[in-house]
C-alpha cells in the first residue's frame, strides 16, 4: 500500500534491460508481429519483452518503435530507418 507523498518511491521504477549483445535476430521461420511477413527486425523493448516485424512494418513505425526499444538487431540484409534515430537519442 502506497501512502503519503513519498518522492523516492514514487522516482523509482523497476526496469529490466537485457544485457548487451543478448539480443538474436529474427530466425528464418519467424513472422511479423503485425502481418505475418518473414520477421527482418527483432526489438527488445524496456521490460524484457520481444516483437518482431517485417521489413515493412519495421520503417513504417520506426518513429514510434524507437521510443520503446532497449536493443534490436535486424537481419544482416535489411537496413532500418530506426538505426540512425535510436544511435542520434545516445
Amino acid at each position: 500500500m502506497f501512502i503519503g507523498d513519498d518522492q523516492r518511491r514514487k522516482a523509482m521504477t523497476p526496469t529490466l534491460t537485457p544485457p548487451a549483445g543478448t539480443v538474436a535476430g529474427p530466425a528464418a521461420d519467424e513472422r511479423c508481429d503485425r502481418c505475418n511477413a518473414a520477421g527482418k527486425l527483432r526489438l527488445t523493448l524496456a521490460g524484457g519483452s520481444e516483437l518482431v516485424f517485417c521489413g515493412h512494418h519495421a520503417n513504417r513505425y520506426a518513429e514510434d518503435l524507437v521510443k520503446i526499444t532497449v536493443q534490436y538487431k535486424a537481419d544482416p540484409e535489411f537496413v532500418w530507418r530506426g538505426a540512425d534515430m535510436m544511435s542520434n537519442s545516445n
